[in-house]
């Protein structure tokens, strides 16, 4: 079994008074564990404030049957550099452009896709614009619809977001997602990679994803020919009613629930979670 990691450099060029271009580079930093040329790939892409590392109790169960590919997203795990203060483009195709910049660096014309949370959005939003690049989709913790107490939230976090610390905030926040003293664990896991961030970082991150609701519309909307596998958590109060409803109008989607679990299924049930998942991908193929 062989593991690399890597950055993946892409060029991006800027006009400037019509004849001077100014080229600067985009990194993003990746690791990969390689079965075999002949394996399927299975590529993992965490929410905000995380990193690649949330992974580290999937790692070994995957990489038995299938080429795993890490991807740390832009600002976040080592994927931060100060190319990034310069930025000014932070949208959800933007960051997918990113990861598929990865794949084909990595010759992978299709993947399976494992998301937690906010990476679950980044991986619909590009799969509704490169369907051909996804096998299927295993989305832990799914984000695909605001209810109105997150609305408001963040709605409330925006704008504070520039005068309270970043941290006190997103502590703020992890407590709502993750109430419970068994969510303990997965509440720290977050602040503690949340606290790698830079301030303004963080604020471009918070910024997108108070502006989401009318992309979560569409995915809601929008029933993709891909195979879906949600995995929730019974606990997970913000979010798990609406996937409900949309596993059950979606017919490319099914819903695992776990009990006594919150949002971050990968972290809090990891044995359930890899069982499910790879179940799921056997059926695939």
């Amino acid at each position: 079994m062989l593991a690399k990691s890597c950055y993946l450099f892409s060029q991006y060029n800027y006009a400037i008074r019509l004849i001077t271009f100014v080229s600067f580079k985009i990194v993003l930093h990746y690791i990969t564990y390689l079965k075999d040329d002949n394996a399927p790939w299975v590529t993992f892409v965490h929410g905000a404030g995380g990193s690649s590392s949330i992974w580290y109790k999937q790692i070994r169960d995957f990489k038995s049957d299938y080429n795993v590919l890490l991807i740390d997203l832009r600002g976040h795990g080592k994927s931060i550099k100060p190319i990034y203060e310069k930025l000014k483009s932070y949208s959800f195709d933007t960051i997918g452009d990113e990861v598929i910049d990865v794949l084909d660096h990595l010759k992978i014309t299709s993947t399976h896709w494992v998301g937690i949370s906010l990476g679950t959005i980044i991986i619909r939003e590009l799969s509704e614009r490169f369907p051909e690049r996804s096998k299927s989709m295993i989305l832990g913790g799914a984000i695909m619809k605001m209810n109105l107490r997150g609305q408001v939230l963040m709605r409330l976090g925006v704008l504070l977001k520039s005068v309270v610390p970043y941290l006190m905030l997103y502590r703020f926040f992890a407590h709502i997602i993750m109430p419970k003293r068994s969510h303990k664990d997965s509440r720290n896991l977050f602040i503690n990679e949340a606290k790698k961030l830079y301030q303004k970082e963080f604020q471009r991150w918070f910024t997108l994803v108070a502006e989401i609701n009318p992309l979560l519309k569409l995915f809601r909307i929008n029933d993709l020919p891909i195979p879906t596998l949600y995995i929730m958590g019974a606990e997970d109060h913000m979010f798990l009613p609406s996937i409900k409803k949309l596993a059950g109008h979606h017919k490319h989607s099914q819903l695992h629930i776990i009990p006594s679990c919150g949002h971050v299924v990968n972290v809090e049930r990891p044995l359930i979670f890899n069982q499910t998942s790879i179940q799921f991908l056997k059926t695939i193929g």
